[in-house]
Formats: structure tokens, C-alpha cells, sequence
């Protein structure tokens, strides 16, 4: 696929429409070069190109989507387009339930499962008006940060396709990289939005805990504490769209918070007045020194923009991950799976049955005082966000690795925990709760793109895209796209 091309006369070549952001779809349709059949059916090439390549989608739903484009593009004709998103197509990660589509979540033991529900996140799209492309790739349960499972394989990166997408919403965001669309829904339990957001180069938010709700439909309910649902996307213009359209109060999800309805400012700006604090390393965290160099260089551009630089303000034990994410996350993990029996779990891979082992060995004791230190670690943050506005992290300690494995287990010469060691700063905003999002901030040695972490305060989320907008337009990204052929 090649860059973008505009013609003299302003017109957009057919073949690149499924590269533009979601508000210059909108644009387009309400200016009527194009229409949203015009686009889908180049969101559709587009996608079959790349699953070639990487394997990002595991049920198509074109057909549906063909038809929906078409009422998308009599209603914008009439001037009556019915919803904000009207016309813009949006893929969804397979743990997410769309109403007569397989939903596998890259599960065996899920071959039959066709939920006859949409899920909250997918009907207030439909309200939207935007269409609904795919069902994306993701590892089993979304138990890891890869997208690979035993249904649907190996992702891979669009920037080397011998290295991972990330996880578990890697369908997802190299999709989105590769220029499949703007828009798609991810979830992430201990960092499933933003690890593979920033081995793919793009946009990803992981809300507020309860700001978009999960229900009806998120299967297994895995990392039940945890998991958070939110976008993906190339621009923070179109990532702060698709919140504001998801970010909905439903009495079907218990931890579903009744706020009013969102709206969030992309509009790039200084940044005066603005406290961010930074930490390159939470204080104990084994780092790549390619992540290290591009973390300062971003650190430096939001200084130039007129934040108020406060640096190292994070300072963690190192034992967070043995202590309270494994007794919570794995437990959550084996529960969520608990009536299938050993049997249904044969076809899994071993990592997973490993992770659900040790969530049933834990005990009951050990899993409330997890939750114990969990509160310990949430008050840190609220003493940290008395003496910063926000808080800048690399989003992940290395840069994409092989296609297929689980993770790295060194990192510069220091030993990690090869599942999750290698994502320090992922986890912990999870157990806590708290909005963050990832945005591009550079490249490594090998030309993978690096993510920066932004964390907000609870609900905060409008701060973090006036700090990524800012950035963005500082150091705009979406010119640098991987070279499919």
C-alpha cells in the first residue's frame, strides 16, 4: 500500500480512503467526495492485503458491512446522517461479543459459541452509525501481550512480520497500522491496548475503570478486576472520537460508572501550567536503552511545550509483579475458566493451562492480600497526583520482539519475568484504575516504532489527549507508515 495521495483538484485517489482518519471521513461524506460505500469497500481490500501479510482478522463480517455502507451512504445523500459515526468503519477484538458473529476469543473450547447480543461498546457504535468491519485477532482469553492463539495463529507486525503485533489486542492495532481503517475496539487487562499500540506505532487509551462498559459479552470475563475496554486508532483526534462514543453508563456491567455523557478537545495546544512527571523506569524497571533515548527526547518536547517537567516521581518496589498482579491476575484468570475442566483445556497453549494452574493454586488469603497492597499502590498514586497533573512513562521496556513468542526474559543484560517483566509499566495503572494512553514518540535501532505512556487521574482522560494532541502536533506521527505489499 502506497502513502496517501491527493489529487490537484482535492480529490482523494479511491485506493487510499482506507488509510484517512475517521474525521476526514466524516469531512469527505459531508462535503460528498466520497461515500461510505466508496470507503468500505477499500477498508475491505485493505484488510484482506494485511490479513495476508499479518493475520489480523479472525471472522470477516464484510458482506454486513457492505450493506450497512450502503443505508450509511443513502443517509448522508438525504442529509440525514443518523449518528456521529455514521459511515466510519471500526473492526472489534474477538473478545468483545457482536450479535451473530463467532466470538472465539482465541479459545478451542469457544468453536460454537455465536452470541445473539451485542455487547454495550458495539450497540452504542451501531447508534453511531459507524459499521462494524471484522472481528480481530487476540490471544486466548487475552491471557498474554501477543495475539496469538491456538484459533487464529500468529500476529504479526506490519513493520517487520517477523516480529510481534503485541497483545492481546494485536489484530487490532496492526490493523490499524497498516492502514485498515481508523477505528477499532481493543480491551486490556494488563496492558493489552497500549503494548500493542506502541509495537505497532499507533493510538491507544485505556480508559477510566468502569468509564466504558464490558457487558454484555466478554468472554471468558477474564482479568475481571482489571480489564478495561477502549480505542485504537492512528490519530488522537479519532481515538478521543471513539471514546467519546463508547464511553457509556450500562447497569449490565457492575463496575459501569454513571457519568454524563464525555466530549474531549484534540485541538493541539501549549501545554503552559501543566505538572507532568516522569519516570523512565518506576524506579526499578530494566529498560532497553533505545527506550531510555526516546523517553528523554519526548520528555524534552513536552518541556518545550510548556509543561512543567517533574522528573523521576515514580518509585516502585520491584516486587509488584509476584506480590499483587499475579495472586489477582492469574486467580481472575482461573476462575474465568473454571467450569470448562481440565478436558477444554487440552487444545490451549501451555503457557495459558500454566498461567491458569497457578491462578488455582493460589489461596484465598493470598488473593485479599494482593488486594490489600493493590489499595497500598492506589494511594501512591493519589500522593503522586498531589504533586504532579500527570505522569510520562515509556509505554513498554523494549520494542517488538520475535513473532510467536511469549515475551523476552532479559532486558540490557538484566533477567525478567518473561511474561509480564517486559512490561513494567502496563500492569500497574491496571490494578490502579487509572486512564493512560500510548502515542508514538520514536523508533528504535531496527526502525519499531516506541510508545509513550501518558496516565491521567481517575476520569482525567480529557487531559491526557490535550497532552497527546499537543504532542502530536509537536511530533506528528502519521506520516511514517510500515510499507505493506
Amino acid at each position: 500500500m502506497k502513502a496517501g495521495r491527493v489529487r490537484a483538484d482535492g480529490a482523494i485517489e479511491a485506493n487510499e480512503l482506507a488509510r484517512l482518519a475517521a474525521v476526514e471521513l466524516l469531512e469527505g461524506y459531508r462535503t460528498r467526495r466520497f461515500t461510505p460505500r466508496d470507503v468500505i469497500e477499500d477498508v475491505i481490500s485493505a484488510l484482506e492485503l494485511t490479513n495476508a501479510a499479518c493475520n489480523v482478522v479472525v471472522t470477516p463480517a464484510y458482506e454486513q458491512a457492505r450493506a450497512a455502507a450502503d443505508r450509511a451512504t443513502v443517509a448522508w445523500s438525504s442529509g440525514q446522517p443518523q449518528g456521529k459515526l455514521t459511515g466510519v468503519p471500526v473492526s472489534i477484538k474477538d473478545l468483545v461479543y457482536v450479535a451473530g458473529l463467532p466470538a472465539l476469543g482465541g479459545a478451542p473450547a469457544n468453536k460454537d459459541l455465536v452470541p445473539n447480543v451485542d455487547a454495550a461498546v458495539v450497540s452504542a457504535l451501531k447508534s453511531a452509525g459507524a459499521i462494524v468491519t471484522c472481528k480481530t485477532t487476540t490471544c486466548e482469553s487475552g491471557y498474554k501481550l501477543t495475539a496469538d492463539s491456538p484459533v487464529s495463529g500468529v500476529t504479526r507486525n506490519p513493520w517487520n512480520r517477523d516480529r510481534t503485533s503485541g497483545g492481546s489486542s494485536g489484530g487490532a492495532a496492526a490493523s490499524i497500522a497498516a492502514g485498515c481503517g481508523p477505528l477499532a475496539i481493543g480491551t486490556d487487562g494488563v496492558g493489552s491496548i497500549r503494548v500493542p499500540s506502541a509495537f505497532c506505532g499507533v493510538v491507544g487509551i485505556k480508559p477510566t475503570f468502569g468509564l466504558v462498559p464490558r457487558s454484555p459479552g466478554f468472554s471468558p470475563p477474564s482479568w475481571a478486576s482489571l480489564a478495561h475496554t477502549g480505542p485504537i486508532a492512528r490519530t488522537v483526534a479519532d481515538a478521543a472520537l471513539l471514546l467519546e462514543a463508547v464511553a457509556i453508563h450500562d447497569l449490565r456491567d457492575a463496575a459501569s460508572l454513571p457519568v454524563p455523557a464525555r466530549s474531549f478537545d484534540a485541538t493541539p495546544a501549549k501545554l503552559d501550567g501543566i505538572r507532568i512527571g516522569s519516570s523512565a523506569d518506576f524506579g526499578y524497571a530494566a529498560v532497553a536503552p533505545d527506550i531510555r533515548t526516546a523517553f528523554r527526547s519526548a520528555v524534552e518536547t513536552l518541556g518545550s511545550l510548556g509543561a512543567r517537567i517533574v522528573p523521576d516521581c515514580v518509585q516502585f518496589e520491584p516486587d509488584m509483579l509476584e506480590r499483587i498482579l499475579k495472586p489477582i491476575a492469574y486467580t481472575e484468570q482461573a476462575a474465568a475458566v473454571a467450569a470448562r475442566g481440565a478436558n477444554a483445556l487440552m487444545a490451549s497453549d501451555s503457557d495459558y493451562r500454566d498461567v491458569v494452574a497457578k491462578g488455582a493454586s493460589y489461596s484465598g488469603i493470598e488473593y485479599v492480600e494482593a488486594g490489600y497492597r493493590r489499595n497500598s499502590l492506589r494511594m501512591s498514586f493519589l500522593e503522586i497526583f498531589g504533586k504532579v497533573d500527570a505522569i510520562v512513562t515509556p509505554t513498554v521496556a523494549v520494542t517488538a520482539f520475535p513473532a510467536g513468542a511469549l515475551g523476552v526474559d532479559e532486558i540490557d543484560g538484566v533477567t525478567v519475568d518473561r511474561h509480564l517483566g517486559w512490561s513494567p509499566f502496563s500492569w500497574p495503572i491496571n490494578l490502579t484504575g487509572l486512564p493512560a494512553a500510548t502515542i508514538p514518540c520514536g523508533f528504535d535501532a531496527d526502525g519499531l516504532p516506541i510508545g509513550l505512556q501518558i496516565i491521567a487521574p481517575w476520569l482525567d482522560e480529557g487531559l491526557i489527549v490535550r497532552i497527546a494532541a499537543a504532542f502530536e502536533c509537536a511530533r506528528p506521527w502519521s506520516r511514517f507508515r510500515p510499507r505493506m505489499s
